[in-house]
Order: C-alpha cells, then sequence, then structure tokens
C-alpha cells in the first residue's frame, strides 16, 4: 500500500490526471514521500506511454496505410501524450535550452532558466524535439504498427529513468525558491534508482521481443548516449542539475531510444 501511494504521487506530479478528494487525502504529501515517488517515475511512464501507444495503435488501425497515415497517428500519439504531462517535459526542455544555448556563465543561465517566457533557443528546441518525435515514429511505423506502438511504450517507460541517474550522479544547483524538483533533488534515495530499473525491465523485454537483438542494442545505445550527453553538458556547465534540465533528459532519451531503432533496426 505505500508502494501506491508512492506510485500515486508520482502519477500526479508528472501528469494531468487527477488524483484528488479522499484519494489524495489518502496518499498525503511529504517532502519524504515525494522523494520516495521518484523511483516511480518510470512507472508513470507505463500510464503516459500506454495511453499515447493505444491511440498511436488505433490510429494506425483506422488511417489509410502509408506515410501521411503514419505521420498523422504519430502526430496524435505525440499530442496526446503532451497533454497527459501538460507539457511538463516539454517545458523542462525548452528552459534548458534557452539557459545553455547560449554561451553565458553558470549564474546567468541559471537566471534564463528561472523565466517563464520562452526564448529563440527553446522555441527551436521544442520544435525540433516534437517534429523529429513525430518524424521517427512514423517512421518505425512503416515496420508495422506493432514496432511503432512497443517503441513508443518503451520510450516513455525508459526515458523517465534517465532523470534518476542524473539526480544520483550530480548535485542539485537551483535556487530553492524557484524549484520544480527541489523536495526530491534534496536527498533522492538510493533506492529509487533501483526502484526505476525495476520498473523498466519489461520495457528492455518488450523491445527485445519486438525487434530482436539489433533493436535491444540501437534502443541502448541511443538511450544511453542521450543519458551521458546530458550528464556531461549538465557536470561542465552548471556544475549540477536543475528541474528543468531532467525534463530535457528524459526528452532526449526518448529521442535517443527511437533514433537508435531507426537506425539499427528500422527496415
Amino acid at each position: 500500500m505505500q508502494a501506491l501511494r508512492h506510485f500515486l504521487l508520482a502519477l500526479q506530479f508528472l501528469t494531468r490526471i487527477p488524483v484528488t478528494g479522499r484519494l489524495a487525502a489518502w496518499i498525503g504529501y511529504s517532502p519524504e514521500l515525494l522523494r520516495a515517488s521518484a523511483a516511480h517515475f518510470p512507472g508513470v511512464g507505463w500510464v503516459v506511454g500506454g495511453v499515447a501507444a493505444a491511440v498511436l495503435a488505433a490510429a494506425l488501425a483506422q488511417l489509410p496505410p502509408g506515410p501521411l497515415g503514419a505521420l498523422l497517428a504519430a502526430g496524435l500519439a505525440t499530442a496526446v501524450s503532451v497533454w497527459l504531462t501538460g507539457a511538463f517535459h516539454e517545458d523542462g526542455l525548452a528552459d534548458t535550452a534557452d539557459g545553455l544555448g547560449g554561451a553565458v556563465a553558470r549564474e546567468r543561465a541559471l537566471e534564463i532558466m528561472k523565466d517563464s517566457r520562452i526564448g529563440s533557443y527553446g522555441a527551436i528546441a521544442l520544435v525540433l524535439a516534437l517534429l523529429l518525435k513525430v518524424l521517427l515514429l512514423a517512421l518505425l511505423a512503416q515496420g508495422g504498427a506493432a514496432d511503432a506502438v512497443v517503441a513508443l511504450l518503451a520510450g516513455h517507460v525508459l526515458s523517465r529513468l534517465s532523470p534518476l541517474v542524473v539526480m544520483r550522479r550530480l548535485p542539485y544547483v537551483a535556487d530553492p525558491a524557484h524549484a520544480k524538483a527541489k523536495p526530491i533533488a534534496d536527498a533522492a534515495p538510493a533506492g529509487a534508482l533501483l526502484g526505476g530499473v525495476a520498473w523498466t525491465l519489461p520495457a528492455w523485454w518488450l523491445l527485445w521481443n519486438q525487434w530482436g537483438d539489433m533493436g535491444l542494442i540501437g534502443a541502448a545505445l541511443g538511450w544511453a548516449l542521450a543519458l551521458m550527453y546530458m550528464q556531461r553538458l549538465l557536470g561542465r556547465r552548471l556544475q549540477g542539475f536543475t528541474g528543468d534540465t531532467l525534463g530535457a533528459t528524459q526528452q532526449l532519451c526518448e529521442l535517443g531510444l527511437y533514433l537508435g531503432l531507426a537506425l539499427l533496426a528500422a527496415p
């Protein structure tokens, strides 16, 4: 029951899905509970990815076959995932791009990321990320609807493990007064990463079962390279992470996984 409370708190934190009334009162809230809920971030990926994958499968079944139908289906699935999360991760990507896009000092970058207004770097990064996501999913769908559905579902689950890795390897550096992730980042439990890994194991198996060895290698390689890039960038430019950069990490790792599949395993 405690694990269920943690999972529902993570769902409330990362999505628009309503967790209110008596259920919210039963879950409760404290910084300790929120830190423990981090272990279930990939579990939230199963929910968001499951809904988006269902939309993708239904759209691919109903729309005319071919590249245009696949593009529309991928666009609908992406739109649903953005709506479910309230563009939570996409907002982090835009803010991170604004802060780190220019050659500014660490303090100035952190200040830019606190600004709610979106700049040119953020707008460009957001458009490119959404466009690439739709195009890659449409490309993966050319091998069959199941290929794209499994990739989408696994992408949402596995990409939500990457922020946990960043949180364990880098310190938190944002101003507490403007922190999105401060209660989690204070002392993310070591067990949270292990719990997150446990949530991802079925996703790795799904990828291997659907895509074979090359698919698993491509997905893992794309995910890992994106994660390594973000860790190096954040360590060099900020000497740590912020809530926005966790969202950016999730987005890039999701894209990296799709790209790895497209390059190494797609027909």
